[in-house]
């Protein structure tokens, strides 16, 4: 059984397949483990980093009022930060099979030769926005709307900007899989088959 690495649109349910799938296979799930690994690792504030996974707004803007110096500095602490959590990733994985989300994982352990079962889990607009709806705790339309747009406008530039390739383009992915159609289940199902008997 192989490392299983999950990318996913915003809403899409990717936190809660990722779950399902690592509960059916009896195997180790994570998330924001990796974030609290690498800031455990390098000391930084846990609030500042808490999304740094996939978009490093809340560190940006820190180091934004810093001055002059801030250019540098974040640019320094991030790619310092992003190489531990790399770090931490290649580490899980060479533990043993475990699902992974999100943080570029599929192109880390690429580079690291460490072989793994790519997917990414999208939906459409209205199956998002229902989820999105719980996520942010509102059912206003245009909240929802917005939420959606920034995580996925973050996670596709973090994910170009380390990897150099596209976010959700198939080619990257062993497996694309929509879950508004599908439904979290049926995906988790689909997902540890294939795990099984690859």
């Amino acid at each position: 059984m192989r490392v299983i690495t999950l990318s996913r649109e915003y809403g899409a349910g990717g936190h809660s397949i990722g779950n399902k799938v690592a509960d059916k296979l009896g195997i180790p799930f994570y998330d924001k483990d990796i974030i609290r690994a690498a800031v455990k690792a390098t000391g930084f504030d846990p609030d500042l980093v808490e999304d740094e996974g996939e978009e490093m707004s809340k560190l940006e803007s820190f180091m934004t009022t810093l001055g002059n110096l801030s250019s540098n500095y974040y640019s320094d602490s991030h790619e310092k930060l992003r190489l531990i959590q790399e770090a931490v990733i290649t580490d899980f994985a060479k533990k043993g099979p475990c699902v992974i989300l999100g943080r570029c994982a599929d192109n880390v352990l690429l580079n690291a030769g460490i072989e793994c079962f790519n997917v990414y889990i999208y939906a459409d607009e209205l199956h998002r926005a229902k989820r999105v709806a719980e996520l942010i705790g509102s059912d206003d339309p245009a909240l929802i709307k917005r939420a959606m747009l920034k995580k996925d406008t973050a996670r596709h530039n973090y994910y170009n900007r380390f990897t150099g390739k596209k976010w959700g383009f198939a080619d990257n992915y062993h497996l694309s899989l929509d879950s508004g159609f599908l439904g979290y289940e049926k995906c988790a199902d689909i997902i540890v088959d294939i795990a099984k008997n690859s």
